[in-house]
Formats: C-alpha cells, structure tokens, sequence
C-alpha cells in the first residue's frame, strides 16, 4: 500500500500567535481512544484553550476538547476535555524539559492534523508577549498591510 496523503488542518491554535513567540516546534503523536478520531477528522475539536505540561518525563495535554462522537458506542469517552497523553522521542522530551523550565517559555499546542493515517499535534515552545510586543505586532502587520495596497493600486494605475 502506498503513503496516504497529508490531510487537512484539523484545529487551530490562532490565539497562541498572538499571546507568544514561537521560537520551536515540534511534532507529537497523540493516545486517543474509541472514536476521538472519527471526531477530529470531523472537525469537532477545539484546542484554543489547552496547554501541555511534562510529569514523569511524559507530555500531557489539558483542556483539548473534543466533542464525543455521534454515532458512538459504549467505547465512547464520557469526559471531552480528559488529559491525554502526547508521543514523542524521549530526547525531545529532554529538550523540552530543559527549555520549559526557564522563565517565560510554555509549551502551546499550535495544530492539529493528520499525517499518514495518524492524528498528529503541532507542539510549540512559546514565550509570552507582553502587551507592547502585541501592539509592535499589530503595527507591523497594518504597515505592511498597507505597503501591499499601494503597490497594487500602483499596478493597476500602470496597466
């Protein structure tokens, strides 16, 4: 059988860009039981509020939310926000252990999508923005926001 195809987006973190700067990212496979995947590949997850957190030298994530399957069975999961446990290769937890214990930095889920059949979790090492960084962000993307009218306004003028 060949390799299936990358799929689709399934969550989305849009607040952790604003709230952090991004400075690695790192791909975790994910203990899902029961139908939980039947339910992300429907898109009824939810990860804007969830956080991860290393115990025992294994990465947990909290406050995940997804929704129990419609059409499930007794298999079904009763709790949509229960802790699961994430995958990853015992050097990177190492490394995250390390990073994440310095001031500032958090470990922010960013996305969630399927690679080769597997739901997989984007993992980001962010480091808060304060409000002025935020604002200094809002400016940049404005500025540039507006470069790219003029020059599409300038374009048009010249044809």
């Amino acid at each position: 059988m060949g390799k299936k195809a990358d799929g689709k987006v399934l969550a989305q973190n849009k607040k952790a860009s604003h709230d952090y700067f991004i400075e690695d990212t790192y791909e975790a496979g994910m203990v899902l039981t029961g139908t939980e995947i039947k339910s992300l590949r429907n898109g009824r997850s939810n990860i804007s509020d969830a956080f991860a957190t290393i115990r025992n030298a294994e990465i947990h994530i909290h406050n995940m939310h997804i929704s129990p399957f419609e059409q499930g069975n007794r298999n079904n999961p009763t709790d949509p926000t229960r802790t699961r446990k994430l995958l990853l290769h015992k050097e990177q937890i190492r490394k995250l252990i390390g990073l994440s214990k310095q001031e500032g930095y958090t470990i922010v889920p960013l996305k969630i999508y399927v690679r080769n059949g597997y739901a997989k979790l984007l993992l980001g090492l962010g480091r808060g923005k304060k409000q002025y960084d935020k604002r200094d962000a809002a400016a940049k993307r404005d500025a540039q926001r507006d470069i790219q009218r003029a020059l599409r306004e300038k374009q048009k003028i010249a044809r």
